[in-house]
C-alpha cells in the first residue's frame, strides 16, 4: 500500500516561510488529485489546498495568496510553500488525495508559527 510521507516543518516567527513535501512510495500523485491538510490544536482536520493531475490550484480562503501548492509527478511529490505564516496556521500539516483516503494518512509534520 502506497504510503505518504510529510516533511519540512518547524518553528517560525509570523511572517515567515516554511516549504513542505509529501511524498509518496507508489504512483499515485500520477493518477489522483492531491491536496494539503491541516488540524490545529483541539480542531478537526480541515482542507489547505487542492492540485488536480493537470496542476489546476484551488485554496481554503485562509491560506488563499500566502500558500502555493505545487506538484512533481515524475518524483511522486506534492509541495506546499507556506508564505505569509501567521500563529493561527500553526497545526500539523498532512498530505492526501482528495477526496482524501483513510487509510492513506501519514504522520504529518508540525508547523509551529510564533507571533
Amino acid at each position: 500500500q502506497a504510503q505518504l510521507v510529510e516533511s519540512g516543518g518547524g518553528l517560525v516567527q509570523a511572517g515567515g516561510s516554511l516549504r513542505l513535501s509529501c511524498a509518496a512510495s507508489g504512483s499515485i500523485f500520477s493518477r489522483n488529485t492531491m491536496g494539503w491538510f491541516r488540524q490545529a490544536p483541539g480542531k478537526q482536520r480541515e482542507w489547505a489546498a487542492t492540485i488536480t493531475r493537470g496542476s489546476f490550484t484551488t485554496y481554503a480562503d485562509s491560506v488563499k495568496g500566502r500558500f502555493t501548492i505545487s506538484r512533481d509527478n515524475a518524483k511522486n511529490t506534492v509541495y506546499l510553500q507556506m508564505n505569509s505564516l501567521k500563529p493561527e496556521d500553526t497545526a500539523v500539516y498532512y498530505c492526501n488525495m482528495y477526496p482524501p483516503m483513510p487509510d492513506y494518512w501519514g504522520q504529518g509534520t508540525q508547523v509551529s508559527v510564533s507571533s
